[in-house]
Parts: structure tokens; sequence; C-alpha cells
């Protein structure tokens, strides 16, 4: 079970599934028993000593896909416990076909009253509580029954969402099942891969059902999954006349006193990743320090004077500003001539700050907040910023233009068209200098050619996708954002 491309919300799989079915051929009954079947063969593949499953069915079709499950566990000699937590005479069309199949096979029916005696004797639950149409906050009822689930220890496998989660926005509806597993259908929501839902969803698994084809060709997405294989063309490749001249010249602004190791890790990264020329202008103090650490990049002290920074500007392709840039005179100095010129940039940390500041609209600008960062851009606060992150980030790139890059679990890269989200990345990488990093990345393929979308995309993909082998063979504790250069040059080289 691969994911595909596309993302959608819960809204469009509904409008859509049935038009997809009907072209394949399908009813919508034999989708719900073809999505059943996907559940259980995750269950089974994932738990083939499970004796003793518990299936929680709600009243919409998640509850029909429970039946289902139940039934072909049952067939298998597993005993089933299913508790269904709505009066059966509530169950319509499909939903209620399902839960007929399985009373004829001599299924039983438990009230949500059972649900603790049940625990206790299963291996694994089946989440089919709540859709992907849940539009309010949990009622109080299943909220507890989710609890009970969450507090019991035992692994679940979330049909189609985790009971509780948005399937647009990723959040919380109030309280949401914490899943080992989430097998979802017909198309990938939205909302399961970004944001909150990473703590939720757990191993994400996708069906197709037979009809992804179908309903891909009727319903172009404009949101998508990233993926280093896609965008291994944007790889700058080199010519054997190739000299450093043809691979740009980067100029990487900030270090400001006491903040030489941001800059040194920017202008490091970007040196790395290909960057043909780095230059680095940091406050005085810091000079010696970055010359010292590496030796590759010009470093030069800069005094404060604007005419020394424009003349080395116009030597420049691209900018990147902010890392240990600070909020002085001395920063807000450097901002203002970066600001107001041509160039193309990366703009991330303090830059940012001072953006917010002084906002202006820049279409030739790629800019990396975290969620904190973009609260301040947009005058939100943090909770609204990750309570949406796909408008917040679309809120921000109407606002400055360019490439937002929206950084966090599922970070989004947002270019006025296309919405990517990128799946790779760990918590390890929470950890100080891994923006610095980024930034660096994506100033060094800016100054190798890639247009700011190509570079953003990539950028952010080397950037995670290298976090995560360094966790893989080293662990997430531990991981610094310089343990990723190597990692991310080594994916530059070597992608397929």
């Amino acid at each position: 079970m691969t994911l595909p491309k596309g993302l959608y919300t819960g809204q469009q799989v509904k409008q859509g599934e049935a038009k997809a079915a009907e072209k394949a051929g399908f009813s919508l009954y034999e989708l719900m028993e073809q999505a059943g079947a996907a559940t259980y063969e995750v269950l089974k593949s994932n738990y083939p000593a499970a004796q003793h499953i518990a299936v929680l069915c709600g009243a919409g079709n998640n509850g029909g896909d429970g039946f289902v499950v139940a039934h072909l566990a049952k067939q298998d000699g597993i005993d089933v416990q299913l508790i269904l937590t709505v009066d059966e005479a509530k169950l319509q069309g499909d939903a209620k076909r399902a839960m007929q199949t399985w009373q004829k096979a001599g299924g039983l029916i438990l009230p949500a009253s059972e649900l603790t005696s049940v625990l206790k004797s299963t291996d694994v639950v089946v989440d089919g509580l709540l859709g992907t149409g849940l539009s309010g906050e949990v009622r109080e009822g299943i909220s507890q029954l989710i609890d009970e689930v969450n507090q019991s220890s035992q692994p679940v496998v979330a049909i189609d969402i985790p009971s509780g989660l948005c399937a647009d926005t990723g959040t919380v509806l109030g309280n949401s099942i914490c899943a080992s597993h989430t097998v979802t259908f017909i198309a990938l929501k939205r909302g399961l891969v970004t944001g909150s839902a990473r703590n939720y969803v757990g191993k994400l698994h996708f069906a197709g059902l037979n009809v992804e084809q179908q309903f891909g060709q009727l319903f172009p997405s404009s949101v998508e999954l990233l993926s280093l294989d896609e965008l291994s063309s944007y790889i700058p490749r080199r010519q054997a006349t190739a000299h450093k001249g043809h691979h740009g010249r980067l100029l990487c602004l900030g270090g400001n006193q006491g903040y030489s190791g941001a800059i040194r890790l920017c202008s490091y990264a970007s040196a790395r990743i290909g960057a043909g020329l780095v230059s680095c202008f940091c406050h005085p103090a810091s000079s010696m320090a970055l010359q010292v650490a590496c030796p590759e990049v010009m470093t030069l002290p800069w005094q404060g004077d604007v005419k020394v920074l424009a003349a080395k500007l116009s030597q420049q392709d691209v900018v990147a500003l902010g890392p240990g840039l600070g909020l002085d005179a001395w920063a807000q100095s450097l901002f203002d001539v970066v600001q107001a010129s041509h160039h193309t940039k990366v703009v991330d940390a303090d830059g940012l700050t001072l953006l917010a500041q002084k906002p202006n609209y820049d279409d030739n600008r790629v800019i990396t907040p975290h969620p904190g960062e973009a609260a301040r851009l947009l005058n939100w606060s943090v909770s609204e910023i990750e309570a949406d992150r796909y408008s917040a980030v679309e809120n921000l790139q109407r606002k400055y233009g360019g490439v937002v890059v929206l950084k966090g679990a599922g970070t989004l890269v947002f270019d006025g068209i296309t919405c990517s989200v990128c799946m790779a990345g760990n918590p390890g990488m929470a950890t100080g200098g891994m923006g610095d990093v980024l930034t660096g990345i994506i100033g060094g393929l800016l100054a190798q050619g890639l247009n700011i979308g190509d570079a953003a995309r990539l950028g952010v993909q080397i950037h995670s996708q290298a976090a995560d082998l360094v966790a893989g063979k080293q662990g997430m504790i531990g991981l610094l954002a310089s343990d990723v250069i190597p990692e991310a040059r080594r994916l530059l080289n070597f992608a397929p």
C-alpha cells in the first residue's frame, strides 16, 4: 500500500467516491466490503498472533466498514467483540446491510457500556466510531469511549481516520483516538499528514479500493505529497567543463555577536549542497569563528557600511538572510538593504521577525517560518496556525508572496498554486540549528539555478529525509543540525 500523490478534503472524497465507483463499475456496498478487507489485511499483517479483537462501530459508513472487519475476523476463527454506540435502528443503507450480514453470521452486538470489560481481554482494537464527516467537537459520550481506548494501551487500527481527527486540517476535534495504524481509502485525506495528526495517525496505509485511478482522473488535486523520486529531476547536473562560477554566488547574512553558530550552519550547508561561491557577511565578533570553522566560505566582518554591502550584493545571485541576525540596529540595517534589493532570497529566523515588523510582498523570495514565526507574520496565535496549517500557509503566501515553507510535523510548501506536504522528518529535528541548515540548503539550490518553488520543495525533502537517515542509524535523541548536512549532500548526489 504505497501512498498516492494527491491530497483531498473529506468533503471532496465524499462527493467523488460515488462517481469514481460508478465509473469503475462498483457499488458503494462493494467499496465498503473492500474497505473492510483492506483494514483486516493491515490488522492481520501487523498483529498475526491476535486472537481477540474489539471492533467499535458508530452510525456511519465507518461503522459499516467495522462490521465487515468483524465478519472477516470471525470467519478466520478470531474472537470478536463488537460494540455499537448507537441504537441498531439508526443504521441505514450500506451500514445497515453490513450489520445484518454480521448478525446473520451469528455475530453479537454489545452496547457501549461493555467497553471496559471488553478492553480487558482484547489484543487489538478496530476504530470505526467516527468518520471523515465529523465537523464539530466529539460528543461527551464518544469522548469518554475514546479516553478508555487510549488509556487501555491496546494497539488500535483506525478505519479511514482516527475518530475525532479533522480530515481537512489534522486538528483534534476535542478528543481523538490515538491509532497505531490508520487505513485510509480511495484518496488520501490531507488532514492525515500534517500538524497534530502526526501524533494520532500512527503508520499510515492507503487502499484505493480499485477506484483511485478513476477518482484521480475525475478530481485533480492542488495539494500533494513530496517525493524525492519525483523531485530528483530538479537536481543540478554538472558538465565536465564546469567551474565554480557556473554554480552560483550566494551571500549569507547574519551571525550577530554571540550567534556565529547559526550563520556557520547556514553557510556550510549551502556550500555542501553545491553552491559555487559562498560568501558571508557577519558581525566582526563572529568572523574569526566562521573563518576557522569553514574556510571554504569567504567570511567578512560587516561594520555597518551600507555602501560596502550594496557593492557585495551587486556581485551575488542569491541572498540567505536571517540565521543569527539579531534584532538590533546592525541587524535592521542589513535587513533594510536586502529587503529593498531585487535578489532572489531565502529568509528565516530573525529575518522573519523583522519582516513581520516591516512586511512587504516579494515574488522572488522563499520564507521558512516555524509556527511561532508564522503567528507573528500573520498576527495570529500559534494555536490558530496549528489549527489549520493549510489556511495559514495560504494566508502567508497571499500576504508576503513568493514561496512559503511552513515548518513543523508535515512541513507545507506553498507557491501560490500548489501546496506540497513533506511526510519525511522526525521529532529528533526539534533542536537548535535545523532551520539554519534548511535555509542554507534552499539557498544553495537557488544559487545553482533552481526556481524558488523547486528549490524550496527539493530542499525541504532532502533536509527531512537526511534527518531520517541519521535517526535510522543513530537514533533521534541527540540528533544535531550539523549531522544532517553530510546526509543531505549524499542524497543530492545519489538520488535516483
